[in-house]
This record gives structure tokens, C-alpha cells and sequence, in this order.
């Protein structure tokens, strides 16, 4: 199948397509024109890509894992242990992401209460800071600021 049928067969923009072209994740035969060739076990490949995307990995990993990856049609298992590794070695990367982002709540949590201890909006102190809405700017303070 041509290329727009293949994008609205994976649900995939065209422009992905190439891209995960460009980055050896699939690989659609040619048409003496030139024009891309799909084979309907490229839809699983596909589908395969987007399993480990929503992962947290990233193409150059999924490259590497993907020719020993197994479609039971659900989900995506390795072929070998020897792949193990790997996933481990991914899933720290994402724990550390994760434990990241847990840590920037954290503190953005501790800012608002620490802002809710003060007593909220003080136009003044905003204005010392160069934080305050001057009358006739576009947006006016967050809603439920006494003014």
C-alpha cells in the first residue's frame, strides 16, 4: 500500500513516517516511480514503534531494540534476556525522569503555599519585582486575587 493509505491504516502523519524511515525503524520497499511501498506487516512495526515512543524511549534505542522485539499483537516482549539490560538500563532513565519531576512539584508546591501564607497579591511587592499588571495590559492577575 501507498503511503496515505498506510497513514490512515496506523493513524501515523506522513511525515512521521519518513521520519521514522530516516531513523531505520522502517523500512517500506520502492516502486520503480519511487514512491514508498508498505507491506501490511509494516502496520505491527508501526504499531511497535509507538509502543516503546510511549515507553520513554528514544529512536535511536528503538532501533536497536526493535529486530529483537516479538508483536503478540498486545504488546511488545523481547526475544532474548540478553535485551534486559537495555529495558533496565531505560527504565532508571525514566525512574530518574520521573523522580525529577516529582522533585520540581515539590518545590512548586512549597511556593504556593508559601505564597498563600502571605497573604496572596500585594501589587506593590509585584511592582518592586517587575511582576505587577499595569491598567490596560492584556491579562489581568489570577483569578481570586483580591486587587
Amino acid at each position: 500500500m501507498r503511503m496515505g493509505e498506510f497513514s490512515r491504516r496506523t493513524g501515523v502523519s506522513q511525515r512521521l513516517l519518513r521520519y521514522y524511515e530516516e531513523q531505520g525503524l522502517l523500512r517500506p520497499s520502492r516502486r520503480p516511480s519511487g514512491y514508498r511501498e508498505y507491506a501490511d506487516e509494516d502496520i505491527a512495526t508501526v504499531r511497535g514503534i509507538r509502543m516503546l515512543l510511549g515507553a520513554g524511549l528514544n529512536t535511536a534505542t528503538i532501533a536497536e531494540l526493535m529486530p529483537c522485539m516479538v508483536d503478540d499483537g498486545q504488546t511488545l516482549a523481547p526475544a532474548c534476556s540478553g535485551m534486559l539490560p537495555d529495558l533496565n538500563r531505560e527504565r532508571e532513565r525514566v525512574d530518574e525522569a520521573v523522580a525529577g519531576l516529582l522533585a520540581a512539584r515539590d518545590r512548586l508546591d512549597a511556593m504556593i503555599a508559601a505564597t498563600a501564607l502571605t497573604g496572596g497579591y500585594d501589587p506593590e511587592a509585584c511592582a518592586a519585582a517587575g511582576a505587577v499588571r499595569r491598567p490596560g495590559d492584556a491579562a489581568a492577575p489570577p483569578p481570586g486575587t483580591p486587587v
